[in-house]
């Protein structure tokens, strides 16, 4: 694996990583790709399976914040670059356990940073603005992959951009708001190449199932209540899990070190309007006697509940010329069809219709 640049990729047996990984694979053959993951209950090689065999492919059982591991990885592989997607990152979760929110999210990445740091660069406390890379591994990038939600929660107006101060709501957030501060203090004061990206919710293939839509889909399918917060009109802007992937790679190969980009559907919907699409695709691929509208319940609001994200994606498209294939109409079709798929094949060995 040494004859390519080699990329460590964090976490990418879970949900974005397992559609990043074999679409940066078809997309570019001069990389090798080293997947390190715990897997812990979030994480399942299964999402990989297509990329089995592959010979630029290398899986890595590990933690994040076994820096004796995550040094050996850097040294086998001659590391050149770092996509880092590993995080606890289900906000219910992070009330209930906040400690390993912290583990992972924050000493995970610091262990990350600082062994790229120290394998990367020459001599520490280089002045900002003077490159101390060893000459082999000038260009070499670490990127941060964080969320929308280190920016708090939005009234009935606005978006959230690359400015908007800092103030997380959850244990999750404040973790994933820590360390993005830890990347960019590496970058200020050691010089290093660092990007951020903050997405907002992202949805398609192979999300895990304790997350909104395909909790949806399978309590659906399984004909029990669908339990949706509160009054159910706390919004989000949804980004298909692919064009976020697309994201990534255009920052990760063409955004200015030190920047922040902000990644974003441009598709803001209530959680009301979200069950109400689903449903709608259900009743006519896989009729039932009843609508599933009827099975939506409403339940307790969980606690520090944000009301409303929105990013504004416009320095990612005007600077760097990104923007999202597809709209949430389109997205969430092929999303039901993906899990239906999953759901049918796994039951009866067949796939559903296409009935559109």
């Amino acid at each position: 694996m040494k004859i390519n640049k080699s990329i460590l990729l964090t976490g990418t047996a879970g949900f974005i990583g397992s559609n990043f990984v074999p679409y940066f694979l078809e997309k570019y053959p001069e990389y090798n790709l080293v997947n390190l993951d715990l897997l812990t209950y979030a994480g399942n090689l299964e999402n990989l399976k297509e990329c089995e065999g592959n010979p630029r492919y290398k899986f890595i059982k590990g933690d994040i914040c076994n820096r004796e591991l995550v040094e050996f990885i850097f040294n086998e592989y001659d590391i050149k670059g770092v996509i880092h997607f590993a995080a606890e990152s289900h906000v219910d979760n992070s009330i209930k356990n906040p400690e390993v929110f912290i583990q992972t999210n924050v000493n995970g990445t610091f262990t990350l940073l600082d062994v790229a740091y120290k394998y990367w660069m020459e001599k520490p406390f280089t002045p900002k603005g003077h490159s101390a890379c060893k000459p082999e591994y000038q260009g070499c990038r670490f990127h941060h992959i964080s969320t929308d939600e280190v920016y708090g929660t939005l009234g009935e107006s606005g978006l959230f951009t690359e400015s908007t101060p800092y103030a997380p709501n959850s244990p999750y957030s404040a973790s994933k708001a820590s360390s993005d501060m830890i990347v960019r203090s590496y970058q200020e004061t050691y010089g290093m190449n660092t990007v951020i990206t903050n997405c907002s919710n992202n949805y398609g293939p192979k999300q895990h199932d304790e997350k909104l839509i395909p909790t949806i889909i399978r309590k659906a399918l399984a004909n029990e209540n669908i339990p949706i917060y509160g009054d159910g009109k706390n919004i989000r802007d949804w980004l298909y899990v692919l064009d976020h992937c697309k994201g990534i790679d255009t920052v990760y190969h063409t955004g200015k070190s030190g920047e922040v980009y902000n990644i974003g559907g441009r598709n803001e919907r209530t959680n009301l309007q979200i069950v109400d699409a689903i449903t709608t695709i259900l009743d006519e691929k896989v009729p039932s006697e009843k609508s599933y509208k009827e099975l939506i319940t409403f339940v307790e609001d969980r606690a520090g509940h944000d009301r409303r994200y929105a990013i504004d994606a416009t320095k990612l498209e005007n600077e760097l010329g990104w923007k999202a294939d597809e709209t949430f109409d389109t997205g969430i079709v092929k999303t039901v069809e993906w899990y239906l798929n999953k759901y049918f094949s796994h039951k009866t060995s067949t796939h559903i219709p296409n009935n559109s």
